[in-house]
Parts: structure tokens; C-alpha cells; sequence
């Protein structure tokens, strides 16, 4: 977070974020499908890398996830965290970004992946929920990433 952004942003906002964020990413390690996508807006959209459309609500999303476990066999067995930082936006709005490292089980394989992510979350209520995810590949850093 910029200092200008910190000096603006109220801490317990921020500390709200990163705590939703923080239990978002849990969720997702633990392979809690429920608390996972509980941490969404219904409207809430995606990017991935790893897919070539464009997913356009957190129902979409979970489809396409009951999927990936039923014709892939996918679990998610583990999620790393680090780097993280918040951009308040407005009153009600926040970006953050971070690294992850990913160890995932699909097709009877295991594989770790290094992806950055940027979430996008908005106070709904006394909430804040994720409205859109961005995930990208991490650069290559001249170790086995």
C-alpha cells in the first residue's frame, strides 16, 4: 500500500480487508468450497490465466469448479499467501494484491503453481466480498518458478 493510500484509509479498514482476504485464502487452501465462495458477491466476475473465457458470475464460477472436480478429479491441497497489499478505493472499495503459491491434485497429478492475484473487494453491509478476481502467472525469477 502507498504511504499516501495508508495515510487516507482508515486502519481498521484496512485490517478488515486484509482479514477477508486472509480468510478467502484459507477457505481456498483448505478446499472449502462453502466458505470459499461465501466470500463473493453474486455478481462477482474472474480472470484466470488458466481459462480462455471470461467468468461472469460466482454461480458461473462454481459450476465450472463441480466440474474440474468431477471430470478432473481437482483438489486444491494447498495455498501460500505472501506480499500481501491493500489499496483502499473510496469509502467502500479495496484492491489487493498478492503472490500465491498453489499445490493443487487434478487428472491423478500434483503440481505447485506461482500465480499473482489481485482481488477486488467491496463493503457490502458489515462485509467485505470479493466483486472481482484477477489471476495471472508469477514472472520466471530465476529459480524453479
Amino acid at each position: 500500500m502507498t504511504d499516501e493510500a495508508a495515510e487516507t484509509a482508515p486502519a481498521s479498514d484496512t485490517e478488515e480487508v486484509l482479514a477477508a482476504a486472509r480468510d478467502l485464502v484459507a477457505a481456498f487452501a483448505r478446499h472449502d468450497t462453502g466458505a470459499y465462495f461465501d466470500a463473493f458477491a453474486a455478481d462477482a466476475t474472474f480472470i484466470f490465466h488458466t481459462s480462455d473465457v471470461r467468468i461472469g458470475s460466482r454461480a458461473e464460477y462454481e459450476r465450472l469448479w463441480e466440474r474440474w472436480e468431477t471430470e478432473d478429479g481437482f483438489r486444491v491441497l494447498s495455498c501460500r499467501s505472501s506480499n500481501g497489499r491493500v489499496r483502499m478505493v473510496g469509502r467502500d472499495g479495496a484492491v489487493f494484491g498478492h503472490d500465491v503459491e498453489t499445490t493443487v491434485a487434478a487428472q491423478g497429478e500434483t503440481s505447485t503453481v506461482f500465480e499473482r492475484e489481485t482481488i477486488v473487494f467491496e463493503r457490502v453491509g458489515p462485509r467485505w466480498l470479493a466483486v472481482h478476481e484477477h489471476l495471472s502467472p508469477a514472472p520466471a525469477t530465476g529459480d524453479d518458478r
